[in-house]
């Protein structure tokens, strides 16, 4: 039989308030409305369905403080995890956002109506402090921590929420399923026992091992359960991983495995995440789930060290292992071994045997150069699937983001590019020149640094949309802020599948070149009042942290900062 939902009680909210929708729908029409962010999309699929079991809305300031310090709701019950909607503070004025009030939540792919919050009240988080007791540290190298610091607004709102409908999706339909659904496939099947697999990445010959040894051991079945809502930057999307785990379960054996989709937005969170998502399968009806060595760590912080360690997310799993009542599995590093043609965990490997191994990125490498990916490590259907979605890395888009000063130079070097480019054939070159896509003259107009950001982020979108499609593509913009900076390039890199290859050059042209050399007069104009907010005279340009290339048109030729720009691609083999 399914599991127990974490707390006693599955909170399926779209089920529980289905006879009110209706009314819900008409009441929503007169209420002030929240458009979602594709995070608090994802966690309020996940509210809504009963995914967070026992949550029935975003944590309020108790219950936030309480999971940030001790891993559990006021009440006690465990839960690792802050679940919280941010929104600004001039969002809340405009709204007159307070306790007791009722906001409808929109959302943000199609503008329905999801669900009405019932404001129980707004506070200020302490983000630092999230930071570091959440994701262990206040570092901008972990994508969550970065999210923190350039995405999340200054004000948290808790409450509950009534359901008016589900989101809309239009694609893999028949492999989402909710708790409520899942749990009733299993008993159809008289699936008894359930080993749930995590993962964000795509599957190969080990995984099929490691999860069908799994369940042998265990007398169980299979859930592949991968998450296709937000996850890091840079990882493969979840269109292409779906294709190659529908390609994978014809491996398994007839009837063990079952996939299904999860809509989930990770945080990389490591140990936290890993009782998280032990919480979540819960509530799905597993009751076994594999924890990975480094479960959902997000990598290297900024001194070039793991965040967590190897084993800290089973260590953690195993300290709640009698509150979570799910049955841990944990995950032994598969390795093949040739003499045999089979996989076996590291451990029980004899010593002085051969073993064969290829890392995620000797894989990528491979992928990128068109290199054989032998059948021992991957399934033929496997391999076309990714070939399909990642082609060679010279075929691949990219994005050229240059950000300075106004008259630093930066359009000159951008339109230099672009004729480059074109020389060179083999992409088509776009070029996105001013602080407004639709406006390229529009540097002599005021805007606000909201203005900015949403500038920046159309910049963004189509970016990543054109490189995605294989372009090369050039962006110059000022961009004043490094969060602006830093919300372009995750965009990219989010959005932009195998182009996603984002290069950022700091075009540091000194402010006194840049204004005695406008011919145009802007900066004047600036200095007299009749511009607001000009970056450089009463607005602050902040110079980029980590850029990939610092150029200077007082010291260097345009034809040697292209040519600078050009060997930086080369070395990233993109031309």
């Amino acid at each position: 039989m399914a599991n127990i939902p974490h707390g006693g009680v599955l909170k399926d909210l779209v089920a529980r308030d289905a006879q009110i929708s209706s009314r819900l729908r008409d009441e929503a029409a007169e209420l002030p409305d929240i458009v979602l962010t594709e995070r608090q999309l994802c966690d309020l699929e996940l509210i809504t369905n009963g995914g967070f079991s026992p949550l029935e809305g975003f944590m309020n300031e108790k219950d936030y403080k309480s999971v940030v310090d001790d891993l559990r709701l006021a009440d006690g019950t465990l839960f690792p995890m802050p679940i919280t909607l941010d929104v600004s503070k001039a969002t809340i004025d405009e709204l007159k956002i307070a306790a007791g009030s009722r906001l409808v939540l929109r959302d943000p792919r199609d503008d329905e109506a999801l669900s009405i919050l019932t404001v129980a009240d707004v506070y200020r988080p302490d983000l630092v402090k999230e930071a570091e007791k959440v994701f262990g540290a206040d570092d901008p190298a972990h994508p969550s921590v970065a999210y923190l610091r350039n995405r999340v607004q200054d004000f948290y709102i808790g409450g509950t929420v009534q359901a008016i409908q589900a989101p809309n999706h239009f694609d893999y339909v028949a492999l989402r399923y909710t708790p409520a659904e899942l749990r009733s496939h299993f008993k159809k099947l008289a699936w008894r026992k359930v080993v749930a697999f995590q993962t964000r990445n795509p599957m190969h010959r080990a995984h099929r091992e490691l999860t069908v040894r799994a369940a042998r051991q265990r007398q169980a079945n299979v859930l592949i359960h991968p998450v296709v809502g937000l996850t890091k930057p840079g990882d493969v999307d979840h269109y292409t991983r779906v294709r190659v785990y529908e390609a994978i379960m014809a491996k398994y054996p007839n009837g063990m495995g079952h996939l299904a989709l999860l809509p989930l937005a990770m945080r990389m969170a490591g140990p936290r995440e890993a009782v998280w998502h032990a919480i979540i399968r819960k509530n799905f009806g597993a009751t076994h789930f594999i924890v990975g060595r480094d479960h959902a760590g997000p990598g290297k912080n900024s001194e070039g060290k793991d965040f967590y360690g190897p084993y800290d997310a089973q260590d953690l799993v195993t300290k709640y292992h009698e509150e979570l009542e799910i049955e841990m599995v944990p995950f032994q590093q598969m390795t093949y071994l040739p003499s045999t043609d089979e996989y076996q965990p590291v451990d029980e490997v004899p010593k002085g045997v051969q073993t064969l191994d290829i890392s995620g990125t000797e894989l990528r490498r491979r992928l990128r150069t068109g290199a054989s990916i032998p059948d021992w490590f991957s399934y033929d259907a496997v391999v076309k699937t990714l070939r399909e979605s990642y082609p060679p890395r010279d075929k691949q888009g990219f994005v050229i983001f240059l950000t300075g000063l106004y008259n630093s130079g930066k359009d000159t070097i951008a339109k230099a590019l672009q004729v480059t480019f074109n020389q060179q054939g083999g992409r088509s070159v776009s070029l996105l020149l001013g602080e407004n896509v639709r406006d390229e003259s529009s540097i002599d107009k005021s805007y606000t640094l909201e203005e900015q950001r949403e500038n920046a982020q159309r910049i963004a979108f189509v970016s990543a949309e054109l490189a995605r499609a294989g372009a090369a593509v050039i962006a110059a913009p000022v961009a004043p802020l490094e969060s602006t900076r830093q919300s372009v390039k995750d965009t990219v890199l989010h959005s932009g599948g195998a182009g996603g290859n984002f290069f950022l050059i700091h075009v540091a042209t000194p402010l006194e070149h840049c204004e005695k050399t406008d011919r145009r007069g802007i900066y004047a104009r600036a200095r007299k009042g009749d511009i607001k907010g000009f970056v450089g005279v009463d607005a602050t340009y902040e110079k980029p942290e980590r850029a990939d290339l610092v150029v200077d048109v007082t010291t260097q030729s345009i034809p040697g900062i292209v040519h600078s720009i050009v060997l930086l691609l080369e070395a990233s083999s993109l031309l």
